[in-house]
């Protein structure tokens, strides 16, 4: 008998800068008890779901700055989500920014959670890929500005036994690096989930603006066909803060194909079976025992 489990990828249109976390809660809400409807096990949100992107303006008052990160999870915005989420039974995933303090020292990061069937975190994944820049860029449409306002994480690629899979996580830029799956890969990720917050413009590289969505899908369908795995990509969509982002929230099958995608630039949940199995005949397809060969990847050939 098949492993399978039902995923809603729950794509997120604009969410404006005064907008408020528990505005967004309520739609997030909507979106899982609409994915508990439709007999799914697991939903999953974008990249920073619980605001705008404030990456994309300048920030320079620290106090400001922190008023856009998150100090607890769940916190009192939050709450409602674990707590619905254990009433449904039904797993989630979404990204976040985390203020948190380590040995003394506060840090700031582009995070995302896992969270399991019973309402509990099941683990945690800090972006570990900035984009952008740390400078002031005042003749841009909009800023990019992760380097200046995250760390880059410390926590790695791992994977997680939940909803009888091996689960891993990316966030935005990490889909864009085959490093990031394969050490997922190689921890046996049958699963992985990406949000991110895309913008369908360029501003330093316009020429490339056109490609912008092709590259998206191809770095992932890409990495799900090496690596032998499901890919959930859920992105934000429509024109926020003056930003245009991209949607094109996707499931990719192990195979490579992408067999579910959304077609609006709104909130949207995008929902497939997956069957989990699939991941592991591509791995007897691509032979992996045989033929990877992770102990040699780091030797240098004279």
């Amino acid at each position: 008998m098949s492993r399978t489990i039902t995923v809603a990828a729950a794509q997120s249109g604009p969410v404006h800068r005064n907008t408020t976390r528990a505005e967004v809660v309520e739609r997030m809400l909507i979106q899982m008890r609409q994915a508990h409807l439709a007999g799914c096990q697991l939903v999953v949100y974008t990249e920073s779901a619980l605001t705008a992107f404030f990456s994309h303006w300048w920030i320079d008052d620290e106090d400001e700055l922190d008023t856009w990160f998150e100090t607890e999870m769940p916190g009192p915005a939050t709450q409602p989500l674990f707590d619905e989420a254990a009433r449904l039974g039904i797993g989630f995933s979404f990204g976040y920014a985390e203020l948190a303090k380590i040995n003394g020292h506060t840090k700031r990061f582009n995070t995302s959670i896992l969270v399991g069937l019973d309402g509990n975190v099941v683990g945690k994944h800090r972006k570990i890929h900035l984009p952008g820049h740390i400078e002031h860029r005042p003749l841009n449409p909009f800023q990019n500005l992760e380097k200046r306002y995250f760390e880059v994480g410390d926590l790695g690629f791992q994977t997680w036994d939940a909803f009888d899979s091996t689960i891993g996580m990316m966030i935005c830029n990490d889909r864009r690096w085959s490093e990031s799956y394969r050490l997922l890969g190689l921890s046996g990720a049958e699963m992985i989930l990406i949000g991110y917050n895309t913008p369908d413009n360029i501003p330093e590289y316009p020429e490339l603006d056109r490609l912008v969505g092709f590259q998206h899908e191809l770095c992932m369908q890409a990495g799900a066909l090496q690596n032998a795995t499901w890919v959930i990509a859920v992105g934000k969509a429509g024109v926020e803060a003056g930003v245009s982002m991209i949607g094109l929230t996707s499931i990719i099958a192990p195979s490579g194909e992408i067999v579910a995608q959304s077609t609006t630039l709104g909130d949207e949940l995008v929902i497939h079976e997956c069957d989990l199995d699939q991941a592991m005949r591509y791995r007897q397809f691509l032979d992996f025992e045989q033929n990877r060969r992770p102990e040699l990847y780091g030797r240098i050939v004279q």
